[in-house]
């Protein structure tokens, strides 16, 4: 893997149905290479929540555009798999901001992003603005020659849309240059069944404790399965319980002779 390029044509090409991309989320450099040294990982992906929480500020661009790119690099840095970035609105009020964000992003060696279409925690971007962003992005990546992989994601069913809205803007994206879509809402086994017959492209999905199961994502045919903040919960979860652990003059927690 030489190139940028290439190593968002790879990206792409990971997106299957019926044989997702599985990909556990990182928020920093020490994250990203231990996901990056599992074996059968082929991509490493951020999630915004949790690099928003690392440094000390809400999701929902909490973080400034610098800090995001700053952020975005030193997890590009610490791997040579491929990147995909969690860049939430684009950091931009419009097309041409999200375009001129999206083309600092792909500086520093990224070659995949999320792009959501909510304005806040209870609003959406009308569909044909929330569609010009993602033709934005396309574009961003067009000016920079590289295959740019767009994740775009559709929160209908999480903001007060309907089943109808959420197919609409999905087809929209698509159309605007999007590779896959990302659904959030999707909670049930026929849920997600439904998407996939409905959305012509591929759907991404996130999966936590209580999901539909990995295997029978992937025999419904997702193309991408990933988890969000869910991974920092996991890690910190364990943090916790060793120092309750320690601070009760417990055992060793065996996990303390990790190599890193």
């Amino acid at each position: 893997m030489t190139t940028q390029a290439e190593k968002a044509e790879l990206l792409r090409s990971l997106h299957i149905p019926g044989t997702p991309l599985i990909l556990t989320n990182v928020w920093d450099a020490v994250s990203a290479r231990i996901v990056a040294g599992v074996p059968g990982t082929r991509a490493i992906a951020s999630a915004s929540h949790s690099v928003s929480f690392a440094h000390g500020v809400p999701d929902g661009e909490g973080l400034t555009v610098e800090q995001a790119l700053a952020a975005a690099t030193i997890i590009v840095d610490a791997v040579e798999l491929p990147v995909t970035i969690d860049f939430e609105k684009g950091y931009a009020t419009d097309a041409v901001g999200v375009e001129t964000n999206v083309g600092r992003l792909l500086e520093t060696g990224a070659v995949g992003i999320n792009l959501e279409d909510s304005t806040d925690a209870s609003s959406l971007f009308e569909l044909g603005e929330a569609a010009d962003r993602v033709a934005a992005a396309r574009s961003a990546g067009v000016r920079s020659r590289i295959p740019l992989v767009i994740n775009a994601r559709v929160d209908a069913l999480i903001r007060g849309g309907d089943w109808d809205d959420m197919v609409a803007r999905a087809t929209a994206y698509l159309g605007a240059g999007a590779d896959c879509i990302f659904v959030l809402g999707l909670r049930t086994e026929d849920d997600i069944a439904r998407a996939l017959a409905e959305i012509d492209g591929g759907v991404s999905v996130i999966a936590g404790a209580t999901s539909v199961p990995l295997v029978r994502l992937a025999e419904l045919g997702v193309s991408r399965v990933s988890f969000g903040p869910g991974l920092l919960g996991l890690t910190l979860s364990h943090l916790r319980d060793a120092a309750e652990r320690l601070t009760a003059l417990g055992e060793y927690p065996p996990e303390l002779g990790f190599q890193y």
